[in-house]
């Protein structure tokens, strides 16, 4: 783990005996989740972070018990992440867990992602067992600056849901999406995550190839006539 993690290890070990504590009592935890903290929810959130940027902030979407972002927030102390939570506990929880780990670069707001479009935005909105893919976009992709990303952690069927959500990226400003294997540890299966970049207004991207301007009503025409013209 100590390869993956580095020297914020003890920092991550630290929100893990949290979550196996305090995280249970209050119900943010199933206790028979305790066993396989790291296997299933820390290993799998600490995944996302060699996708995110160098600088800039980091909005995380049903933040709950903080997974993926107080890890992410616990890798990356540079970035500014926005751990975004409607329940009123589990904010309470997650400003705890900020307080108690020094993670100064972490603000809690309280509220539903369709809620703070236009209030709120971030280089990079990740998301973790929130809701289908193509519900998903419509709620993160309005938080997300262009130039930006969704990182959506999935599980066996990422693909599947990516395919059947493509229709609703493109009216959201999101290019066509791809599914990155994300590996952990050793013994345990990568992590799929979907990535969904936001592209800027008549920038069309398919089949994972980089952005191409969109001809406009008429260049195609134009382009034509003046090499009737020559």
């Amino acid at each position: 783990m100590r390869l993956l993690l580095g020297d914020r290890l003890p920092l991550v070990e630290r929100y893990a005996r949290m979550l196996a504590d305090q995280g249970v009592v209050r119900g943010l935890v199933g206790p028979r989740e305790v066993p396989r903290l790291w296997e299933r929810h820390l290993l799998n959130s600490a995944a996302v972070a060699p996708f995110l940027p160098d600088s800039g902030t980091v909005v995380d979407l049903g933040s709950g018990a903080g997974l993926p972002g107080v890890v992410l927030a616990c890798l990356r102390p540079d970035l500014h992440v926005v751990l975004v939570e409607p329940m009123l506990r589990r904010c309470v929880w997650l400003e705890e867990v900020a307080g108690a780990l020094e993670l100064s670069e972490v603000e809690v707001r309280r509220g539903r992602a369709e809620e703070l479009t236009g209030q709120l935005s971030g280089d990079v909105v990740t998301a973790r067992a929130v809701a289908p893919l193509d519900r998903l976009a419509g709620w993160a992709l309005p938080l997300c600056r262009v130039g930006g990303s969704l990182l959506a952690l999935k599980g066996e069927r990422a693909q599947d849901e990516l395919d059947a959500a493509r229709p609703v990226l493109a009216p959201l400003g999101g290019d066509d999406g791809e599914v990155l294997m994300a590996p952990t540890v050793p013994e345990i299966p990568a992590t799929s995550v979907v990535r969904v970049r936001k592209v800027a207004p008549g920038v069309r991207v398919t089949g994972g190839g980089p952005p191409s301007r969109q001809e406009r009503p008429g260049r195609r025409a134009g382009r034509s006539a003046r090499r009737q013209r020559s």
